[in-house]
This record gives C-alpha cells, sequence and structure tokens, in this order.
C-alpha cells in the first residue's frame, strides 16, 4: 500500500502546477470543479474512507440514456493503479484510457478526443505511478520482436531527458514521461489544441 499513501500528496503537487483553464459555456464540469472532485476522492481512498458513489441502480438507469463523464484519465494498465478505486469515483464519472507507460498512440489520442468534442469533458489527467512496470523495462531495455518495443520506443524520450537529471533515472523517467505526454496531448491538432487555445480544456499530469 505504500505505492497508493504518498499519491494524494504529489498528485497535488503535480496537478496544481499545471495551469487549469475551463470554459464559461459547456454541457460539462468545468475543469477547476472536475480537479477538485478527483482531489477529494482521492482523499477518500488515502484514507480508507471510500464512498463509492454512483454505483447503485439508480445511476445504471441513468447511464441508459447516456454518459457525460466530468473528466478523462489517462493511466498505465498497471493492476494496482485503477483510476475508479484511487480516486473514488463510479459508473460514468470519469472517462478512463488505459495503456502500459500511459503513452499516446493515435487510438489513444482519439479516445480522447471523443470524450472532449462528443461527451463534454474538460479536464484531462494524464496519471504515471511509483514503480511503473513498462518504463522500467524501458529503462532496462526490451528485446526480441515483441510488441513491447512500441511501448518502449514511445517512453525512451522521456528516458533520454531523465539521463540529464539527477536522482533515480526510472523515477524521474515516470514523471518526465507524464510531462512530455502531458505536451504532446496540450499540442494535439487539429482537436486537442483548439480546445484549449478557446479555453475549454486543460490537460494536466498527476503521479
Amino acid at each position: 500500500m505504500k505505492i497508493f499513501k504518498s499519491l494524494f500528496i504529489s498528485f497535488v503537487s503535480v496537478l496544481l502546477a499545471g495551469n487549469i483553464a475551463f470554459a464559461t459555456e459547456s454541457v460539462g464540469i468545468d475543469a477547476n470543479t472536475a480537479l477538485q472532485k478527483l482531489i477529494k476522492g482521492n482523499e477518500h481512498f488515502v484514507s480508507m474512507n471510500l464512498k463509492h458513489p454512483d454505483q447503485n441502480k439508480l445511476r445504471r438507469t441513468e447511464l441508459t440514456k447516456g454518459q457525460q463523464p466530468f473528466a478523462v484519465i489517462l493511466s498505465c494498465s498497471d493492476s494496482r493503479v485503477s483510476p475508479e478505486i484511487v480516486f473514488d469515483q463510479g459508473l460514468g464519472d470519469i472517462f478512463v484510457v488505459r495503456v502500459a507507460g500511459n503513452v499516446l498512440d493515435d487510438n489513444v489520442i482519439g479516445s480522447i478526443e471523443y470524450a472532449v468534442e462528443h461527451l463534454g469533458a474538460q479536464l484531462i489527467v494524464v496519471l504515471g505511478h511509483e514503480r511503473c512496470g513498462a518504463v522500467s523495462a524501458a529503462v532496462k531495455g526490451v528485446g526480441g520482436n515483441s510488441h513491447i518495443l512500441c511501448l518502449a520506443k514511445a517512453i525512451q524520450p522521456a528516458i533520454d531527458k531523465a539521463k540529464t537529471e539527477k536522482g533515480d533515472l526510472i523515477d524521474n523517467s515516470i514523471h518526465d514521461n507524464v510531462k512530455l505526454v502531458v505536451d504532446s496531448l496540450k499540442s494535439s491538432e487539429p482537436v486537442l489544441s483548439e480546445y484549449i487555445k478557446n479555453g475549454k480544456l486543460s490537460v494536466v499530469g498527476a503521479y
């Protein structure tokens, strides 16, 4: 559980370093409000006081009419870091995209664009985590011809950056990977960059 006990402090410090921009007119919850909901939910998780919201029969019935998640979470596939649990959210609350190493490709970006453009989400969180197996594997080097090489290639720019920094190479690579993915999403054309330019979307990183 040590991996999660530090999550709230790191999550707050990393997220609040981002510039939160939100729309004055939107069908979704603005980015600041969405951020506070995630922070509050993570407090529940850290204190072991989970509320398990939006998980009853009434909520399931509501969701048959459509979904309106208040945030998008791009996270690692690691079984120890489930966004719905660590942020104490329920059905229809967050739009989660999971891939080892929380890396980007066209399918991931397309999924995120859908949540922003069609479901009204105004906050994207790129969630990295301690002891990430994908980043660790990329740092140590991946051999063979498996598709894992694609993940390692996507993470390599973060490793190259981390090699110029003081501290633990793997942990620095994890942090740098989050930052680089955030930057890539902010500049992603044609959809996400335009939403950010118009003040309708915020992209932040968390650890």
